[in-house]
């Protein structure tokens, strides 16, 4: 077979032309640090890139998510950690007043902090986090508690604006949580419409029992009831404290995923500089040998063909 001038020049242009490239490409890679800097360098690791960015999206989108919720349920232990100190102060109080030694002075002085300790324990269950207040069920831009008073100023209840939901939060696929911000739990209603009881009904008989200094209720019923709607407080807090243990877990297999996704992530993209220099080296040498052949193919005469 008879290789004419013609073929040598097309094959060597042609490898010529492929070792330019792949000169270039790595030159590329190295220049930008990816190893895939358009979809036409491997489509399918690109395709697999776009899928992992677009998981990290996610993945970061949840972990706000979960950090929120988790400070939010953390804002709602310290709300309810402050309701807490005052029950405890207006049952100190409903003990003192309970001693059949206590005079009227005495009464007055106590119902006189008793109240401002309720109204304290109202302040806190209206606790705003973000703009948003946490105990209103679903309704977080109204305040879902408010004291009600005689003409005397003297409690008489407590008012509930807030609905009876959950907020519910999506802290990664396919998993939900719900916030404990229904409010009303906390009046723990075990009356009708036409005839409540709860707990400000409670400290509506509290008022009323030391304004008329009846230290047998006070130590009897009064004492009772106060311990079931402190213990329900309690009971809410503790939901709260299980709420945030799996929020802490979830947090932190998000943060897990996010660890392997981003290794995942470059694995598929990043240039390894050091190998790649190697082989940007190794492929500038056979492309400058491919010059220097190039020179001696090009250089060929008709009187070389004659010699």
């Amino acid at each position: 077979m008879r290789i004419s001038s013609s073929m040598v020049y097309s094959d060597f242009l042609s490898n010529l032309s492929i070792n330019s490239n792949k000169v270039q490409n790595t030159m590329s890679q190295l220049s930008s640090s990816k190893l895939v800097n358009k979809s036409s360098d491997d489509p399918l690791a690109a395709s697999q890139i776009m899928n992992l960015k677009d998981l990290i999206s996610q993945n970061e989108s949840d972990s706000s998510t979960i950090s929120d919720s988790l400070t939010w349920t953390k804002t709602q232990d310290s709300a309810l950690g402050d309701v807490n100190t005052a029950m405890l102060r207006i049952k100190t109080l409903i003990q003192s007043s309970a001693n059949s030694t206590a005079d009227s002075d005495e009464f007055k002085a106590n119902k006189d902090e008793i109240q401002q300790n309720i109204e304290s324990i109202v302040d806190s269950l209206n606790t705003n986090y973000g703009g948003k207040y946490i105990f209103a069920g679903q309704n977080t831009t109204t305040q879902p508690f408010s004291v009600e008073k005689d003409d005397n100023g003297d409690i008489t209840g407590i008012k509930y604006s807030g609905t009876t939901d959950n907020l519910s939060r999506e802290v990664s696929k396919g998993t939900t949580v719900s916030l404990v911000t229904d409010g009303s739990q906390f009046l723990d209603e075990s009356g009708t419409t036409a005839e409540p009881k709860n707990l400000g009904t409670f400290f509506n008989d509290l008022v009323t029992a030391l304004n008329n200094g009846d230290t047998t209720s006070l130590s009897n019923d009064i004492m009772t009831k106060f311990e079931d709607y402190r213990q329900n407080f309690v009971n809410v807090r503790s939901k709260l404290g299980a709420l945030e243990n799996r929020l802490t877990s979830v947090q932190s297999r998000n943060e897990t995923e996010n660890t392997n996704l981003t290794d995942s992530l470059s694995d598929k993209q990043d240039v390894d500089v050091a190998s790649k220099y190697v082989e940007y080296t190794s492929q500038m040498a056979t492309y400058q040998a491919t010059l220097a052949m190039g020179t001696k193919v090009m250089q060929t005469s008709v009187m070389d063909y004659m010699k």
